[in-house]
């Protein structure tokens, strides 16, 4: 029952959130628990949740902004242009 219930409140937190952080919130939640099961330690699931929050806000960002992706020039700069 606990479970459910903090399911339930993270649901409820993540539906105020843009679509980034929810893509943030979402990733680094997804990463914790693979890399902490993955590893079997604490630092395991750190490193997961971190990577994973930074992917999910990536991704997040990108939905978005329907028909735009991510490129980088040849000096290693980041921009969104139309795909």
């Amino acid at each position: 029952m606990r479970h459910i219930l903090t399911a339930g409140v993270v649901v409820g937190l993540l539906a105020a959130c843009t679509p980034t952080e929810q893509g943030a919130g979402i990733g680094a939640a997804t990463g914790a628990v693979v890399g902490g099961v993955a590893t079997g330690n604490v630092r395991g699931a750190a490193v997961g949740a971190a990577i994973g929050g930074v992917s999910g806000a990536l991704i997040g960002h990108v939905a978005d902004q329907p028909g735009q992706c991510y490129y980088r020039d040849r000096y290693g700069r980041r921009y969104v242009d139309s795909c």
